[in-house]
């Protein structure tokens, strides 16, 4: 069995309309070598590129008020939330969930990645609020193809180095021996995509094994389980930001959840890019 090591790549915060190929390889100079896996986090690329949604100008209707107001806090709140094994703290922040400010949520999730998606507890088909200012969410890229050719060759352009980039999310595929599968939309070939919550549960219930989400790969010839065995070692490296959910983001700064700024978000050690390299033997 392969063994590899890893390398979390600090860098500033990406913001909305940021350079992030200069900044993704002036961190890199010096660092990267041939053959190197540069796994790239999903989100960072959609912060930078305004892929994000700000839910403070939507209008939820009936159904996203009754997703919010009953199946968060009752449903996850009570006993699907303890059959998938969440903790206490979870639990119970489940159960106060916001009813306007979640509400908005949701009607971005059922518009987006449907109701199967929107009944998801949070990440709700690659919509994401953590690491996000007031009240944007990113929303998943729409060719993360693209962003990995298009960074594997500005790697080789500036660094001359020969590298495989992989875009990856944290939402989690579920291994069944030989079969993966996750809620998350458009995933890497070979891993399969489908039933949002139902995916989600069934990997809970199971106790199934589960790695973050591979989305693309550009440079290199990756089957499905080397790919989520790499994302796998580079979450673990790159750790979770300002927060692994935004009630942990709000915590760790002391406000509400639509209150954390740009700035503080510019205060925390960002880790968008992480180096995975296969060890010599």
């Amino acid at each position: 069995m392969a063994k590899y090591s890893a390398l979390a790549i600090s860098t500033s915060y990406w913001k909305p309309g940021c350079d992030y190929l200069s900044k993704l390889t002036e961190a890199l100079e010096g660092k990267v070598h041939d053959g190197d896996f540069v796994v790239v986090s999903e989100k960072a690329l959609s912060t930078a590129t305004g892929q994000i949604i700000d839910e403070a100008k939507v209008s939820p209707d009936r159904n996203a008020r009754f997703i919010a107001g009953f199946w968060m806090r009752r449903v996850w709140g009570g006993p699907l939330g303890v059959l998938c094994g969440f903790g206490p703290r979870l639990l119970a922040r489940l159960r106060s969930y916001p009813l306007e400010g979640g509400a908005r949520h949701k009607q971005v999730a059922l518009e987006r990645s449907g109701l199967l998606g929107a009944l998801m507890f949070g990440s709700e088909g690659g919509i994401d609020g953590s690491n996000l200012a007031l009240s944007y969410v990113s929303l998943p890229l729409g060719d993360a193809d693209a962003f990995a050719v298009g960074i594997q060759a500005e790697i080789r352009r500036r660094l001359g180095r020969r590298v495989c980039v992989i875009i990856a999310d944290t939402d989690k595929t579920y291994r069944f021996g030989g079969f993966y599968f996750t809620p998350r939309p458009r995933p890497l070939r070979g891993i399969y995509s489908f039933g949002g919550v139902v995916s989600y549960v069934l990997g809970r219930l199971l106790g199934l094994r589960r790695s973050s989400t591979p989305l693309a790969v550009s440079g290199c010839v990756l089957g499905a389980g080397e790919a989520l065995t790499v994302t796998n070692i580079a979450d673990r490296a790159r750790g979770v930001g300002s927060g692994a959910t935004v009630w942990d983001m709000a915590s760790r700064f002391g406000v509400a959840v639509e209150d954390v700024s740009w700035a503080m978000l510019d205060g925390v050690v960002h880790k968008p890019v992480v180096l995975v390299r296969r060890a010599m033997l």
